[in-house]
């Protein structure tokens, strides 16, 4: 009966963050529209990618205060009426805890309007290369928001302990802290080079945030299941008017907040080595752009006509929406394998 509880929480919260969602982005589109807010598109130094999303440029941007802002609401909703209501069914659906969602809501906000001010800077700084942030002060900022979640895990959580599938558990003390950085720069770097095609990443980062509410559901982490729930229910609104032609985009606001949040959810879970199954088009997406780097740096030649490896089959001829869905695919397959991995650890 409590697991049947739980599960009403997670698919009851998932449903009203879709439906929340939903109602209130017309609200935000039109004011997307009314302030022209939208994405300019890079052309130096990237001819394939300019010559095939020219016609997006001015597609509005920062849709991705639709999924952070759908999930800080409902959060702090529910908590507030968890509060009113102790004693009550009300205490029981509140799902902000200390051990489990505070950290993920705490980086998810503060990332979502580091990205936002570089989505901003983006629009408002008008030059060749598209404006917004560079990689390398991305890639710091990352790192600054890894590093205080790091610490919040060894020192507050008191956490360094680190699961192998089909091994054991180990502690491993101070390298710990700098695992955690790892895996959250990588994930935040690999969202980010996902975000190209109209309801890639979003599709992607369902896939990977619902494989990790089974996870957490599993190891009794409830209130990170429905914390995840809520992230589904909004990335699905989000979707409805992402996918092509797509409505707006998720920008860094999104994919900075959302690729750090699914980092942390993974560390919590203490199942980052599965981020390869469950992401793997995340980790084709960046090591595409990390191979077309190194080989044109040691071999001055180019592996793939355009990367991230979504714009090169673009480029060899596949429509958009192939790319997308057949990433999906590839995607769901994959998660569902290390979905598996999971249960057979479990039963073994």
């Amino acid at each position: 009966m409590p697991d049947i509880f739980h599960l009403s929480r997670i698919l009851g919260l998932a449903a009203i963050a879709f439906v929340f969602a939903l109602a209130w982005t017309p609200a935000l589109i039109h004011f997307l529209d009314k302030y022209r807010l939208g994405k300019q598109i890079r052309f130096e130094g990237v001819p394939i990618f300019a010559k095939l999303h020219k016609k997006k440029e001015g597609t509005p941007t920062m849709g991705g205060i639709l999924v952070w802002g759908t999930i800080l609401t409902l959060t702090l909703l529910f908590w507030w009426l968890g509060q009113i209501g102790q004693g009550t069914i009300l205490e029981k659906i509140n799902f902000l805890t200390r051990r489990e969602t505070l950290l993920p809501l705490g980086a998810l906000v503060a990332s979502a309007l580091v990205g936002l001010g570089d989505d901003l800077l983006g629009i408002f700084r008008k030059d060749s290369n598209g404006g917004g942030l560079k990689m390398r002060h991305r890639l710091l900022i990352y790192t600054v928001i890894a590093a205080f979640g790091a610490w919040w895990f060894f020192w507050k959580l008191e956490w360094d302990l680190v699961h192998i599938p089909f091994v054991g558990d180990f502690n491993i003390g101070w390298w710990y802290i700098l695992l955690f950085i790892f895996i959250l720069v990588a994930t935040a770097f690999s969202v980010n080079e996902a975000d190209g095609l109209d309801g890639l990443v979003g599709g992607i980062l369902l896939i990977a945030f619902a494989s990790y509410a089974v996870i957490a559901f599993s190891q009794g982490k409830m209130d990170l299941a429905v914390f995840c729930g809520v992230i589904i229910g909004a990335l699905l609104a989000f979707l409805w008017f992402n996918i092509h032609p797509a409505r707006f985009f998720m920008g860094d606001t999104g994919a900075m907040s959302l690729g750090i949040t699914l980092g942390i959810i993974a560390m919590l879970t203490n199942a980052f080595l599965l981020l390869p199954f469950i992401g793997f088009i995340l980790v084709v997406e960046s090591g595409s752009v990390i191979i077309q780097l190194l080989s044109r740096k040691i071999r001055r030649k180019k592996i793939f006509l355009s990367t991230p490896i979504h714009h090169h089959f673009e480029a060899i001829g596949w429509p958009e929406t192939k790319v997308t869905m057949r990433f999906w695919i590839i995607g769901g397959v994959m998660a569902v394998i290390g979905l598996i991995i999971v249960f057979i650890e479990k039963i073994i």
